[in-house]
């Protein structure tokens, strides 16, 4: 297939590449990215051996993007399971460039997605998907290149919206639940795990490490508290001095959680809003 690309072309907003190896999939990707006002040109390609090749092409403006320190493509929209090789194959392709860019992945199965956040990826759609769900994957491209290098990525401002809840795959007794951000209290480290405390009461096991959960969560209020603790900030209702430092509060049951002297200042900052 050749690689194609959209009609809309302004180097002001992301330039995307689209992978998936069905082609009605790739088409409703392509559409789906190119209707999103941030997105100024969308390549395709039909496997990740042609999503490689496009990279190594003589395509002016992809040449001109490297000569500026910026990476080829500033984001891959990429599908799991493809031929040859795996789009999580392709993904440490492209994390290996610097500066590499933005992975979101497109799935049909929710039990590969837990997949997707071991690669660094900022989301992972689950097909088939709708024109908002596509939109708010884009916004966290931007929010993570904002993140790293605003000046380079040269992208319009786009606030993550207020309502954008996180959703994070957990595997429970052979199936998926999709756990969504604002039901979970706080998140305990566990090694290279985390373990999300949620409002029902129950606790998921997640193969995310708590400082990328940190880094994601920020804006959304979540809060580090210690070296093994990130709290959603609006459910502490107290800070307290303990027999072995402080702690906070945590909700009407008055669960307890320890509080480091490396954290205490930014918390209390945090708590009265300065």
């Amino acid at each position: 297939m050749r690689t194609t690309v959209s009609a809309q072309t302004d180097t002001r907003r992301l330039v995307v590449l689209a992978v998936d190896d069905e082609p009605h999939g790739l088409s409703l990707l392509v559409e789906g990215l190119q209707a999103n006002p941030h997105i100024g040109r969308v390549f395709a390609a039909v496997d990740a051996a042609e999503a490689l090749r496009l990279l190594a092409s003589d395509d002016q403006e992809l040449l001109q993007r490297k000569e500026q320190g910026l990476p080829p493509i500033d984001a891959v929209f990429a599908d799991l399971q493809m031929p040859g090789l795996s789009g999580m194959e392709m993904a440490r392709v492209f994390s290996a460039l610097n500066p590499a860019p933005v992975l979101v992945f497109v799935t049909g199965h929710a039990s590969e997605a837990v997949n997707a956040f071991d690669l660094g990826a900022v989301d992972y759609l689950l097909k088939p998907c709708n024109q908002s769900r596509l939109d708010r994957a884009v916004e966290r491209v931007l929010d993570k290149l904002r993140s790293t290098a605003p000046a380079a990525a040269g992208a319009p401002a786009a606030p993550a919206k207020p309502d954008d809840d996180e959703v994070i795959p957990v595997e429970l007794a052979g199936t998926t639940k999709l756990v969504p951000r604002s039901t979970v209290r706080w998140v305990e480290a566990q090694g290279d795990y985390a373990r999300l405390f949620t409002t029902d009461g129950n606790s998921h096991l997640v193969r995310i490490p708590l400082t990328q959960l940190e880094e994601r969560w920020e804006k959304a209020g979540f809060v580090r508290i210690h070296r093994s603790f990130l709290v959603a900030l609006n459910l502490i209702t107290e800070l307290r001095m303990g027999q072995g430092g402080y702690q906070v509060v945590i909700g009407n049951d008055e669960k307890l959680l320890p509080v480091s002297r490396r954290h205490t200042r930014e918390l209390k900052d945090r708590l009265t809003g300065r």
